[in-house]
């Protein structure tokens, strides 16, 4: 009989017994830092820009010198001087002063505003601006970009390119990450094996998907591979698991029937938790503890585990790397009417079609070539009776 939790009570009791499993930190540097999570919060130690510049090609102004200049009375100002690129700008630009400059090049003291080159004409020392420029513009202040102080990163960031970036601006090249949590992989299954299979027998594919998504989370993985439904087995193969991973995955052995052996294989060396979330696809899911490490025990058809996976397993891997929630991808509207009456939150896998409503791809749990054909999936609360065309619905990523 299965102990059946929903889903956020099931996540919320993982979380709890879990929270004290922090991972180390290692410093690193910012070249290897690609998908690692920052395990601080990052404050900017300088400006950027640290000096005030021009965003155009053209002269550096006070821009009360514009003010009312036109095509047929052009404003003209002495030229100071030039400013190159890399150069700094040693000379203080008085009222009716400009000095030609380079985009990017520093702003002298003085100036407020730039004019680009298309807007005037240089007659010897003379500048003649036929467009009038207001304070600031043109120009980047010290500090517009990231000011000192900021907070630029936070603690539980994914380091994307983008971040590498902005940390390379401020001269950080080293920056402290969490140690990427080892996750055990086993599958199990008389039927499972690692490649051609016989009458009766299927790839292992559980191995290989499982592995993906949490290396996709910034996690190393054992993958122990396959073992048969026997008790001995599957029992010496999470003791070996548990010794070598922060956590143990065991796909398959986790339906209610007589071959079910893993519940009481987690129960006999720590304690099982619960066996069950009402939620479908995976709605025979366990979780327990061994000698202080988490162990899941997930459906054995490819479609099931990955959804919980990604709403259970997942949220345990965010939790402990302090990576904030989830989002959902997008919204859509429904192209047709959804029938749903399980009493369990359904998770269902859609793509859009050409006019950007959301189609349904239903399919059984078994099933694995749906999720490449898929555009994100849909939340559908356990208690309604099914979801009618035009509803607006989140969308969330695979």
């Amino acid at each position: 009989m299965l102990n059946v939790l929903i889903r956020e009570d099931a996540v919320s009791l993982i979380k709890e017994k879990t929270a004290r499993l922090i991972p180390e930190t290692e410093r690193v540097n910012i070249r290897e830092a690609g998908g690692r999570i920052i395990s601080e919060k990052i404050v900017s130690p300088e400006n950027v820009p640290s000096f005030d510049r021009t965003t155009v090609d053209g002269y550096a102004v006070n821009a009360a010198d514009t003010f009312g200049a036109g095509d047929s009375i052009p404003a003209q100002l002495e030229i100071a001087g030039e400013i190159l690129m890399g150069e700094s700008a040693d000379f203080i630009l008085k009222r009716g002063q400009c000095a030609k400059i380079s985009t990017g090049g520093m702003l002298p003291r003085g100036a407020d505003a730039a004019v680009m080159v298309e807007h005037t004409d240089s007659d010897g020392g003379l500048c003649l601006v036929y467009k009038s420029v207001a304070p600031r513009e043109n120009i980047t202040r010290t500090g517009d970009d990231i000011a000192e102080g900021e907070t630029v990163l936070e603690k539980g960031t994914v380091i994307s390119p983008a971040h590498i970036g902005v940390l390379a601006a401020l001269g950080i090249t080293e920056v402290n990450v969490f140690k990427k949590p080892v996750i055990a992989v086993i599958s199990t299954g008389d039927e499972i094996v690692a490649d051609n299979p016989g009458p009766g027998q299927i790839r292992d594919v559980n191995t290989f998907l499982l592995s993906a998504a949490s290396e996709a989370l910034g996690c190393d993985v054992i993958e122990y591979g396959a073992v048969s439904d026997k008790r001995q087995e599957i029992e010496n193969a999470v003791k070996d698991c548990v010794n070598k991973a922060d956590a143990v995955i065991i796909s398959g052995g986790s339906s209610a029937g007589a071959r079910d052996m893993t519940v009481d294989i987690i129960d006999s060396l720590g304690e099982a938790y619960f066996h069950g979330i009402a939620m479908k696809p995976g709605k025979p899911t366990i979780f327990g503890m061994v000698k202080g490490k988490p162990v899941f025990g997930l459906p054995g058809h490819p479609l099931a585990a990955y959804f919980v996976f990604r709403l259970i397993v997942g949220e345990y891997i965010r939790s402990i790397l302090n990576v904030p929630p989830e989002k959902p991808a997008g919204s859509g509207i429904l192209a047709e009417n959804i029938p749903s009456n399980h009493g369990r939150e359904e998770f269902l896998c859609v793509r859009l079609n050409e006019k950007n409503e959301i189609v349904p791809l239903h399919t059984k749990s078994g099933i694995i070539s749906v999720l490449s054909k898929a555009q994100g999936f849909i939340r559908i609360p356990r208690n309604a009776e099914g979801l009618n065309k035009g509803t607006i619905m989140e969308i969330y990523g695979l």
